[in-house]
């Protein structure tokens, strides 16, 4: 009887069980969460990092026009561009628009835009600019949204 007693003393009650169920899958969920959430950030980073090598090697392609040929290009208007297939089917994701406009008489500035859907389903953009003079390129300006 008096062991009886103990093993029911030393016994978790149901409360106890219930509320170590809760804190389990709590836990879970957090745990859950936070890959998710990781998962999403190197995809990003994966994605901008092709994104900006995709835009350098179009601007790099751009910087061995001439003005004239700049020109033509601009009265294209707003472009979509075919990126490097040396990505593979990477790039395949990825959508780019080319747009150049004159700021000055001797200068234009080439905008690419590059949008892709991430893993989190969402569309992101990244930005690259160039200002480019009748004496060359001058300078790039990287944006991401």
């Amino acid at each position: 009887m008096r062991r009886a007693r103990q093993e029911r003393l030393a016994a978790f009650t149901l409360v106890e069980v219930m509320i170590a169920s809760v804190v389990l899958i709590f836990g879970l969920v957090t745990a859950i969460t936070t890959m998710q959430r990781g998962q999403q950030a190197v995809d990003t980073a994966r994605n901008l990092a092709l994104a900006t090598q995709l835009m350098q090697s179009e601007m790099e392609r751009l910087r061995l026009k001439s003005w004239s040929q700049l020109e033509t290009l601009q009265s294209s208007g707003e472009t979509t561009v075919t990126l490097d297939s040396s990505a593979g089917s990477a790039a395949a994701r990825f959508t780019c628009v080319r747009q150049i406009t004159t700021i000055k008489t001797d200068m234009k500035e080439i905008t690419l835009t590059t949008t892709w859907s991430g893993y989190d389903g969402r569309e992101h953009t990244a930005r690259l600019i160039t200002r480019y003079g009748k004496d060359g390129l001058n300078d790039y300006i990287n944006t991401t949204h």
